[in-house]
């Protein structure tokens, strides 16, 4: 039976396709770390209160990288190259979605527009992260090797989301609600292109290390797509969607420390 669960089960029990899925995980993680280090520095002055946040949630996605490494350590596996097809954030990025790093290498003061592009690709990006973590969280929460990792990451990227709507919302009320709207929708249509394309490619990957049948990738494959059509129809709608969250100021407050994995 084909299944989320019974498809990242065989991911894994097996070393090297659990291998890639880690160091898939931890390239984009730290990735995600270095951009928001990188915006907190640059922020205008207008915005100067968003700092600490955007550290937080650079600081997070960070751990997150060394929780990925981590599990990899536990079973003394080392990390591997991440093909460019499967690499998430390098794909949205060549689309010119979110903030370009050129743009963030450069030691110049970013405007309100830049900051808006920033929260609208994250508020996107960080929905995909949570219902993905939120999935791994339903089947393998009380796993007894990625079960912490997955609760912590699962709960940091809840409260990532909720920091992007709220901010969008604040910003929104403050007159940049054309742009916000405009942005949000062209990085939500963006990004279900790439999580297709990345999805596809990252099946290939782990069919190969996996020994899956030709016909069974086609079945995979033609799931992804449906997935995408939905999507395309109008599933995407909720990754643009602004909500007042249960929880405010989510990433206030100094970052909790967490255990590293060893």
């Amino acid at each position: 039976m084909l299944s989320a669960k019974s498809l990242f089960q065989e991911i894994l029990d097996d070393d090297e396709a659990y291998r890639l899925f880690c160091s898939i995980a931890a390239s984009g993680e730290a990735q995600g770390g270095w951009e928001n280090g990188r915006i907190a520095a640059l922020l205008p002055p207008s915005l100067a209160h968003l700092a600490p946040k955007v550290a937080r949630h650079g600081a997070d996605e960070d751990k997150h990288g060394r929780i990925f490494q981590a599990l990899l350590r536990r079973r003394r596996l080392e990390p591997v190259p991440v093909p460019r097809a499967t690499d998430y954030t390098v794909l949205l990025e060549a689309r010119g979605i979110g903030l370009a790093h050129e743009k963030l290498r450069r030691e110049e003061q970013l405007t309100e527009r830049d900051v808006v592009t920033y929260l609208a690709h994250s508020r996107v990006t960080e929905q995909r992260a949570s219902d993905q973590m939120r999935l791994l969280l339903r089947h393998f929460g009380d796993h007894p090797e990625i079960g912490r990792a997955v609760s912590m990451i699962s709960r940091d990227e809840d409260n990532h989301l909720a920091y992007c709507h709220e901010e969008l919302l604040r910003l929104a009320g403050a007159g940049h609600d054309a742009w916000i709207s405009r942005t949000l929708r062209t990085c939500a249509l963006a990004e279900i292109r790439v999580y297709r394309d990345v999805s596809i490619s990252v099946m290939a990957h782990m069919g190969r290390l996996l020994g899956w049948s030709p016909a069974r990738m086609r079945v995979l494959t033609a799931g992804i797509h449906a997935v995408h059509v939905w999507e395309r129809l109008g599933g995407w709608r909720r990754l643009v969607t602004l909500r007042t969250p249960e929880r405010l100021d989510a990433l206030g407050g100094p970052a909790p420390t967490a255990a590293e994995y060893a």
